[in-house]
Parts: C-alpha cells; sequence; structure tokens
C-alpha cells in the first residue's frame, strides 16, 4: 500500500508539473508567460498576455491537475493523510514543475482543483471567497491570499480530516505569493483590471 501511495504521489506530481500557461501561451503565439507580464505563468498572467479564452483554458487545465490527481486516489481507496499527501504533490509539480526548469506558478487554481474533490462545498466557499475579494479590490493576488488563510477554516468545519494537508497547502501557496505581499505593502501591485479593461 506505502508504495501504492507513493506512485499516486509521484503521478500527481508529474501531472501537476504540465504547466498549461506555457503551454497554451505557445500555442497562442505568445511566448513564455514567465517572461512577460508579471511573470507568473498562471491564468491571470495569461489573461493579460492572451486574453480571456486562453485564460480560461489555463484555468479549467490548472484545476483538473488537482481534482483528477485527488478524485483518482478517492476512487482507488487512498486514506485521508495520503490524500493530502497527493494533493500537495499536485500543487509541487504545478509551483515547480520537472519538465520547464522548476520554474511554475504559484498553485492556487491547482489547490482549488484539489479542493473540489474534497468537497464541493468547501471548494464553493473558497471560489466565493476569492471572487468577492477580487471584486471588492480588483487584486487576484490578495484574493488568492485572504482565501487561502480562510481556507483551514473553512476546512475545520466542512471536512476537518484535511485539515493538517490544506494548512500546508495554504503555507505553501503564502510563501509563493511573498514577492505579491511586498508588491501590494509597498501598493505597486497590478489589478486585473484597470477603468473597466483587463491590466496589460
Amino acid at each position: 500500500m506505502i508504495s501504492f501511495t507513493l506512485m499516486m504521489i509521484f503521478a500527481a506530481y508529474i501531472l501537476g508539473s504540465i504547466s498549461s500557461a506555457i503551454v497554451i501561451c505557445y500555442l497562442f503565439g505568445k511566448g513564455d508567460p514567465r517572461n512577460q507580464g508579471s511573470g507568473n505563468p498562471g491564468a491571470t498572467n495569461v489573461l493579460r498576455i492572451a486574453g480571456p479564452f486562453a485564460a480560461v483554458l489555463v484555468l479549467v487545465f490548472d484545476i483538473l491537475k488537482g481534482t483528477v490527481s485527488v478524485y483518482a486516489s478517492f476512487l482507488l481507496g487512498v486514506d485521508a493523510i495520503s490524500i493530502g499527501a497527493i494533493a500537495i504533490a499536485a500543487c509541487l509539480g504545478h509551483m515547480y514543475p520537472v519538465f520547464f526548469k522548476f520554474r511554475g506558478g504559484k498553485g492556487v487554481a491547482t489547490a482549488l482543483g484539489c479542493l473540489i474533490s474534497m468537497g464541493f462545498n468547501l471548494a464553493g466557499l473558497l471560489l466565493g471567497s476569492w471572487i468577492l475579494v477580487v471584486i471588492v479590490t480588483g487584486y487576484s493576488s490578495l484574493a488568492a491570499i485572504i482565501t487561502v488563510m480562510l481556507a483551514p477554516i473553512y476546512t475545520l468545519f466542512f471536512k476537518p480530516e484535511y485539515l493538517y494537508a490544506v494548512i500546508m497547502l495554504s503555507i505553501l501557496i503564502i510563501w509563493q505569493h511573498r514577492d505579491n505581499i511586498r508588491r501590494l505593502l509597498r501598493g505597486e501591485e497590478s489589478k486585473i483590471w484597470k477603468k473597466g479593461k483587463v491590466n496589460e
């Protein structure tokens, strides 16, 4: 069973390492998103670089990386602690992809995908929190930071068996946003849109 769990963890990391932002930006003729905009290979930066359709494709695929990894584990009867490790592996793959010189994204969408498989009520609260903060502030990064800070609280009420895994995911994602936090404190962070348009 241990060897099977390790195999699932490895598979989740490999799946997470497929950077949809990089692949889709190249397919759209926009080049490497890590060298443009915010430099982050995620849906928000792709929105700025390649437009809404490309960004939606990136968002959906990044969510699926987490959903497939965790839901497959459920179907195969993996225990809660191991599922937490598999979810973390999928996010680590997105953050440090072996196929792209370990330069990846922040892991927010992939973490959401993991949480969707853990429970729709949990995922719905997190998605609602993110949307609310974006609407109020316009900052995708601030929305992600606040949402992952709330994630352990939501998990405690709805899926307490995954609390420690979600805490670890939250710490990882906040760490990935450390530069965004500095820019937010300095008032230098870019918003998703500006004056009704996507911020270029």
